[in-house]
């Protein structure tokens, strides 16, 4: 059985989603949860691997189960093993997480649990990833109670600006020049959408959607931007940086602790494994 788990999490604790042998991470304490639970190891396929210190709302994984062992999460109670795991989980995930320091009690919730749709495949299945970015700039004024979301910029933004240079990368392209490439993968992306949104209290908040994202680009995209933003470069700049495809010294990345996955979108569960098949055909890159 395949079960579905929607999850939330504070990134400052942890050195990313990503397990590591020595650092604490998020998929590192929620494994050692269902371990204990399972009394064996367990693997979680996740939506997106989120970096040191980036957060989540709306992160998505799956863990494949025996039947056997999804009925006996219940113990003795005739109630639904989805309620029972989340509240088994929450009970071990408080000792694992405690066990890491006061920083990281409490900085992973499993919200929701269910059996997957036949086909559902956390990572491959979904269709677009949702993340936001919160900017302060003087405008905005500094909230000490929000800095460990927000990213205090020194200098004054024009939202104009930051659009204008959003909306000419927007689209599918070669994102080389804002990620850093893993081996033998891909960096052609669909930018669905990349906007920057003042709020009423003056905080900026960018919007970014794409099929997927290469690694750091989110925090390429609004490192570029920001000088965009701020006069340091023209508007079209960024569209220069993605026909260039290079990663040089001008290639700069946002701090990581304003950036939040909000949530991940997926297809009608008859098309779960369909959509799957096609994310796992390599694209080719652009000509």
């Amino acid at each position: 059985m395949r079960i579905r788990l929607g999850i939330a999490y504070d990134g400052a604790p942890f050195a990313g989603w990503a397990t590591q042998p020595s650092a604490p991470t998020v998929q590192g304490a929620l494994e050692s949860g269902l371990a204990l639970l399972l009394r064996r190891p367990a693997r979680l396929t996740v939506a997106g691997r989120t970096d040191a210190g980036v957060h989540a709302r709306g992160q998505v994984a799956h863990l494949d189960v025996t039947t056997a062992e999804w009925e006996g999460l219940r113990r003795r109670d005739t109630g639904d093993p989805a309620e029972a795991l989340l509240r088994r989980l929450r009970g071990v995930l408080g000792r694992v997480l405690g066990d890491l320091g006061p920083h990281a009690a409490n900085a992973v919730v499993v919200h929701s649990a269910a059996v997957a749709a036949a086909g559902f495949d956390a990572r491959f299945s979904a269709l677009w990833r949702r993340y936001s970015y919160r900017i302060a700039d003087p405008a905005a004024g500094r909230d000490p109670l929000r800095r460990g979301t927000t990213l205090w910029h020194p200098e004054p933004l024009d939202v104009g600006a930051l659009n204008a240079a959003a909306d000419a990368v927007t689209g599918v392209g070669d994102f080389l020049s804002f990620c850093k490439p893993r081996e033998h993968a891909t960096t052609v992306r669909d930018l669905r959408r990349f906007t920057f949104t003042r709020q009423d209290d003056g905080v900026i908040v960018a919007d970014v959607v794409a099929d997927a994202f290469c690694h750091h680009m989110v925090r390429g995209l609004i490192g570029a931007a920001l000088q965009a933003g701020d006069g340091r470069r023209d508007t079209g700049w960024l569209r220069e940086r993605l026909d260039a495809r290079i990663r040089d010294s001008a290639s700069r990345l946002a701090a990581p602790h304003p950036l939040v996955l909000e949530e991940v979108g997926y297809p009608a569960d008859e098309e779960l494994a369909a959509r799957a098949d096609a994310t796992r055909a390599r694209r080719d890159p652009l000509a």
